[in-house]
């Protein structure tokens, strides 16, 4: 047939239709869709549909009303509405959001050009490739109608040209912010933001929407850029998920699966950069992944994204709550916290073995944030009396000893534990204890520790120990003057020492004799049995006994003990040693007994 009496049969066609529908002619097909009924005529759709031919041909109804079925057509009755309107000739608009089910609506009906001229697949077709997949935003609209038209969708490959479309466009708009990375695989610009467009993605189901990311890396896309829009979409589809309190699930079976396989699969489309993620949104994820109960490989990955990115982290992303149908009864997940830390560890050693000298500096200034947080964190669980002194003592043996600067952090987390769980052992008490390095606490908090009861009375003891050797080095240093300097050029002679740092000497010295005196009561607390039998001798003979008796009287009187006040100074003295607070260096035999005491208090 030539084209010239294909257009006169479209002609006539068309105003049959109309003359049918002007003279209200009766209908002789009634058409049930779904729940919906249609009253027509045979000529208008058997001219334009080849299943409503077929289905006609194939009816064994007699009579003058033919009755055919159509269930399961896309788009339901909405679109079989509008495609009983064409091919009656009744105007109506096509859209981005009709488009898509009058295109699977055509194919179903078989409305193609060999029944008809101009049928409704070519149009759908021609409207399609010239108007709704030239926009970013129609072509993601139409996709996102079409999810609901499968199977047809995929068969006429309108998912397919919607995805090659978008992933097209998104990198015409994307190709100069994507950033780049160095060969370590870590990123080295942070340029990209949220595009315009990253919020339209959101609207995509899950299946889509990883389709999409997979077209744009296929046209290279660069992968650290999809991080924003993975955030975006992970916001808005996890959004309502309840993760960040303890309790059992209030969630519905079908909803869960359905977040399940979201988390699952935007952790899948990460990137592999280091930094490429922030750690609270990895920490978000996990939550999420803990709470839904993904696959295992999931939340492992994930927890060996948040031990490389460790030093980024704050005390919030690792608090992550543990749930009562994992068998936790504690109120946060330590095992997980654990397993992130040795994660860093493990990839920091063998970063340092490969690195250059600039690493190790790095490698240190990381290790000292991380030893700091994980103190905190310790601290954090201390107060909950459901941690185990198994756990706590694992988790705190895991933080490197050169990350620690100075035992502060470990000593307060130490004291909490202590203090939320005071029916501990003596033996429990002392593990706990060891934790920490007695040598590296602050003055502040030694004078905690000397007066604090819930130590054991051997960690009390350490500390004074330690202070006093700290204290006397202060003194020895001081003590010593130094040796005077060899005679400089005159360019590079110091100016004289103003008043000022005579002043700040005077006071280090008088702060250092303070803390001696504080020392001294401390070691009169400590020896206040001692104290108390000498004061019971006090009232004893005060003869002097000269060194030539021999009697068993005078032998009584020589084995007396001295004076109280040479008692206590003699005792403190074998604790302390000889003192010399001020620099001033010996000048032959001194009397340690009184002029030190006088010297001191």
């Amino acid at each position: 047939m030539s084209a010239k009496k294909k257009d006169l049969l479209s002609s006539a066609m068309k105003r049959t239709s109309e003359w049918i529908s002007s003279q209200e002619v009766s209908s002789d097909v009634t058409v049930h869709v779904g729940e919906a009924s249609f009253k027509l005529h045979k000529f208008p759709l058997l001219s334009k549909c080849g299943l409503i031919k077929k289905l006609v041909s194939e009816s064994k109804n007699d009579s003058d009303d033919t009755v055919i079925k159509i269930p399961d057509i896309p788009g339901g009755s909405e679109a079989f509405e509008l495609t009983t309107k064409f091919c009656y000739g009744i105007n109506f608009d096509m859209s981005t959001e009709n488009i898509a089910m009058l295109r699977c609506a055509a194919e179903y009906l078989e409305m193609t050009e060999e029944h008809s001229v101009e049928n409704l697949v070519s149009r759908s077709e021609a409207y399609l490739n010239e108007v709704a997949l030239k926009s970013l935003s129609s072509a993601i609209t139409v996709l996102h109608k079409s999810e609901d038209l499968l199977p047809v969708a995929e068969r006429v490959k309108l998912v397919s040209h919607c995805i090659d479309a978008i992933a097209y466009m998104t990198c015409q708009e994307s190709q100069f912010c994507s950033p780049t990375s160095n060969n370590n695989n870590e990123v080295v610009s942070k340029q990209p933001v949220v595009d315009w467009w990253a919020e339209d993605l959101t609207i995509l189901g899950i299946d889509s929407f990883q389709r999409v990311l997979i077209a744009m890396m296929a046209r290279g896309f660069k992968q650290y850029g999809l991080g924003p829009v993975l955030m975006l979409y992970a916001q808005k589809s996890l959004r309502g998920l309840e993760i960040f309190g303890k309790g059992t699930k209030k969630i519905e079976p079908k909803e869960e699966h359905e977040k399940r396989v979201i988390v699952e699969t935007i952790v899948s489309l990460l990137p592999r950069e280091r930094n490429a993620m922030s750690v609270s949104f990895l920490s978000m994820l996990l939550r999420a992944a803990i709470y839904l109960e993904t696959t295992v490989a999931c939340r492992l990955d994930l927890e060996k994204r948040m031990g490389l990115q460790l030093p980024q982290a704050v005390l919030d992303d690792l608090l992550i709550p543990s749930y009562s149908f994992t068998g936790e009864h504690s109120l946060f997940d330590t095992d997980t916290v654990q397993r992130i830390l040795m994660n860093y560890l493990e990839f920091e050693v063998e970063g340092v073995r490969l690195s250059s000298n600039n690493g190790t500096a790095d490698f240190a200034g990381d290790m000292e944030r991380v030893g700091k947080l994980m103190e905190t964190f310790l601290a954090e669980i201390a107060s909950d009396r459901n941690v185990s002194l198994h756990k706590f003592i694992g988790l705190a043996e895991l933080i490197p000893e050169q990350s620690r600067v100075t035992e502060d952090g470990m000593y307060r987390a130490v004291d909490i534990y202590l203090k939320a769980h005071p029916n501990m052992s003596d033996v429990e008490k002392k593990k706990v204890c060891s934790l920490m390095d007695c040598q590296k606490l602050s003055r502040e908090a030694c004078a905690h520790a000397a007066q604090n009861d819930r130590l054991p009375v051997q960690t009390i003891v350490q500390v004074l120990y330690y202070e006093q050797q700290r204290l006397r080095g202060d003194v020895t240093n001081d003590s010593d003057s130094p040796a005077p300097l060899p005679p400089q050029p005159a360019a590079a002679v110091l100016p004289p020492p103003k008043l000022s740092s005579y002043n700040d000497e005077l006071s280090k010295v008088k702060r250092e004799n303070q803390d001696l005196k504080l020392e001294l009561l401390k070691m009169k607390m400590k020896l206040k049995e001692f104290e108390k039998d000498n004061n019971e001798k006090k009232s004893s003979s005060t003869t002097t006994v000269s060194s030539n008796h021999s009697s068993p009287r005078s032998t009584a009187s020589m084995d007396k003990p001295p004076l109280p006040r040479k008692s206590f100074i003699n005792s403190v003295s074998k604790k302390l040693g000889k003192l010399n607070p001020f620099g001033i260096p010996p000048r032959g035999r001194t009397k340690p007994p009184k002029d030190r005491r006088h010297s001191i208090s």
